[in-house]
């Protein structure tokens, strides 16, 4: 299974918003990587910035599967993938 960039944001939108008591319309997410950190998000919500790490990504897309594919998947399942933009790749 193959998640795209609006997919992985969809899914820290959700999580985020849930953690944070917000509506998932007032969250805004930029997916990043960098060489050195890897691969990570800068979340905007509830007028705060916060950088998310990989494996806050990890959990919120794991999120993500569980509630909306009924799918229960681990760290280890996923992959992030830089291309023309940045996809999860899960093994299923």
């Amino acid at each position: 299974m193959r998640l795209t960039e609006q997919d992985i944001v969809n899914a820290v939108c959700l999580n985020m918003a849930e953690r944070k008591g917000l509506k998932p319309i007032e969250v805004d997410v930029e997916l990043m990587w960098d060489e050195d950190l890897g691969f990570s998000a800068e979340v905007f919500a509830g007028g705060r910035s916060q950088i998310l790490t990989e494996g806050n990504l990890f959990e919120a897309i794991g999120q993500y599967l569980f509630n909306h594919h009924q799918m229960r998947v681990f760290r280890d399942q996923i992959q992030f993938i830089l291309e023309e933009e940045i996809i999860a790749e899960i093994a299923v």
